[in-house]
């Protein structure tokens, strides 16, 4: 197990100082290290940044819709946001895991350093209350808060090149993943995107499957809109 580094110093860094620093401890405990792990904070702090940037967001975008509002909340809160932000905060020089995750590079993992992330934010709920993690939270996203704007709210490339197919009564694209390389925290995927209109395909690439299909869309919806 990894030995936890001074903890006043990541306080400092979080700019919160906890009254009881054994929920900081356990927010940065993965479950390979310990079976007292972070998890059940992780699923407090995931509903807890959601609600306090939906509200955010139903405040600063008066006039956007729902699905508007949804999109940007997605692009706030998703596991890149998140890593991001962990990283900023250094956090995973501060994390507790086992020997198998350490030597597999757990402290730089996307999906670990984000998980990590709510679940601090779960510890500093129960260790104040709602409306001081709510200002906590707000200063953390001040920086991306500010950056947003409804353009940022655009459906993603899938979404539009089915509702243009079918807006047109066309059928839906074929999606087939084509190969994918390397190591599963660092796998690369191709995938190939067809539809049968005007019989028009197209390769994308990404760090997941989900991305490489999100590529590969746009490059469809690219050839339909500008020929």
């Amino acid at each position: 197990m990894s030995v936890l580094p001074n903890i006043k110093l990541l306080q400092q860094k979080i700019s919160y100082q906890f009254s009881d620093v054994k929920r900081l401890e356990l927010a940065l405990t993965h479950r390979s290290a310990n079976s007292q792990h972070n998890e059940r904070l992780e699923f407090l702090g995931d509903a807890i940044l959601g609600s306090v940037i939906a509200h955010q967001l139903f405040t600063q975008f008066p006039h956007a819709d729902e699905g508007q509002l949804s999109r940007l909340r997605a692009f706030l809160v998703k596991e890149k946001a998140l890593f991001e932000l962990a990283q900023e905060l250094n956090i995973g020089d501060f994390l507790r895991l086992g020997g198998g995750e350490l030597k597999s590079g757990g402290f730089r993992r996307a999906s670990i350093l984000s998980d990590t992330f709510e679940a601090i934010i779960g510890a500093v709920y129960l260790d104040s209350d709602y409306v001081t993690v709510q200002n906590y939270i707000l200063n953390i996203y001040r920086d991306n808060l500010s950056a947003l704007s409804l353009d940022m709210a655009q459906k993603d490339p899938k979404t539009r090149l089915q509702e243009w197919l079918q807006s047109r009564n066309k059928s839906i694209p074929d999606y087939q993943v084509v190969r994918s390389s390397g190591k599963d925290h660092a796998k690369v995927y191709w995938v190939n995107c067809k539809i049968e209109y005007k019989s028009i395909e197209s390769e994308g690439k990404g760090a997941s499957r989900r991305r490489a299909e999100q590529d590969a869309a746009s490059k469809i919806l690219e050839k339909l809109i500008n020929g």
